[in-house]
This record gives C-alpha cells, structure tokens and sequence, in this order.
C-alpha cells in the first residue's frame, strides 16, 4: 500500500476532482463526507471507488463502515471516537485496509496494543491547526509527529494543515506520507498540485 500522496476530498467532491488527484498520482483517496445521508453517500461512493479502481488506486470511507461495505470501498478510515477498531476489523474482513487516526502518545499506545492485523495504517495529527477540520485535536508539531511515529507499529501518515513544504519534515519524521486536503482541492489544477507533490515526495 502506498501512502506517499494521501487526498482526503471535501465534503461534497464532485467526481472530476477525484479523478484530477487520481490523474496527477495520488495513491490513496479517502472519501470524508459528514453531512451526507447513507444513501446519498453510498451512491457517491460507488461512482468513486470504479473510478479509483480503473487507476489502480484505494479509495476508502471516513467514519462510515456501513458506507464503506456497501459500495465496495477499499477500506476504512476511523477516528478516535468512531468505535473499537478491533469491531471494525471484524466488520471489514480481513482484506480490507483499516486506518486510525492518533492525536497524542496515549493513544498511539493504545493503538500499539492492538491485535496484528486490526490496523494498516494511523493517521498522526494534526501537526498543525487546519481549517478543513474545526473541532480537530491541539496541534502536535513535528517534533511530536516524529516520537509518535517512532511509537507506531504500522505506517504513519502525517494529518492536518501539512503542505508541500513540510515533505521533507515528514519524512524525516519517518511517515509513510501526507494527507492532502486543501493543497489540492483548494488548487486552480489540483492534477498539477497531485503531480507537484509526488515529484517533491519522490525527491525528499
């Protein structure tokens, strides 16, 4: 599984966006809406995960296993306060990818005492304060990031207000990658923002 370039959408992204970020190289898409009904999302979803599936890409649901199982996605991505992630576990099999999101070094211990198998991936964050999430926990810094990477027993993806210029700063943190919100929904061409950060991830 390839975390490098890791696109969390919008609410609401409308499938020429998604496919923008599959074109430039993101390789793995996560789908967050939390205003949208079940039904409405699932619909959505569908669209999306054919559409990543014909790049070869991942595409998994924030929060919503029900979502998640009924359109076939890729996996699952689940925060803190989302349920016990050894239920999502169960829930999803065990093919399907499973990430978590950790804000601090007590629940990455908690996190670390999990099963093997119940997680793939914890998104670590946020590193910085961001405005794609308001109700986000205080922000850590990278020096943080780093000892709490250190602490992971699975990949870890840096979250939150991260930007093309902190690739390096990730990496040498020891993350797998970066989630992406803004930098490139927010883009004038969010396939050359998608292409701009591959390059510089590849670089780093």
């Amino acid at each position: 599984m390839d975390l490098s370039i890791y696109f969390v959408t919008p609410h609401d992204p409308d499938a020429k966006l998604v496919e923008a970020a599959l074109q430039g190289g993101a390789s793995i898409i996560q789908l967050r809406d939390k205003v949208a009904s079940d039904e409405d999302l699932i619909a959505r979803a569908k669209t999306l995960v054919a559409l990543a599936e014909r790049h070869n890409v991942p595409l998994i649901i924030n929060d919503r296993i029900e979502v998640a199982l009924a359109c076939g996605a890729a996996g699952l991505h689940m925060g803190q306060s989302d349920g016990d992630p050894k239920a999502m576990r169960a829930k999803l099999g065990p093919d399907k990818i499973l990430g978590l999101s950790v804000e601090n070094e007590v629940q990455m211990a908690v996190a670390a005492a999990l099963p093997e198998g119940t997680l793939d991936y914890v998104g670590i964050g946020p590193v910085r304060a961001t405005p794609s999430k308001i109700d986000h926990a205080p922000p850590i810094g990278f020096e943080r990031l780093a000892d709490i990477v250190a602490a992971a027993p699975v990949p870890s993806v840096a979250i939150g207000g991260v930007k093309a210029a902190d690739i390096p700063a990730v990496k040498a943190a020891g993350c797998a990658g970066l989630a992406i919100v803004s930098a490139i929904s927010a883009a004038d061409d969010p396939k050359a923002a998608t292409e701009t950060l591959v390059a510089q991830w590849r670089q780093a």
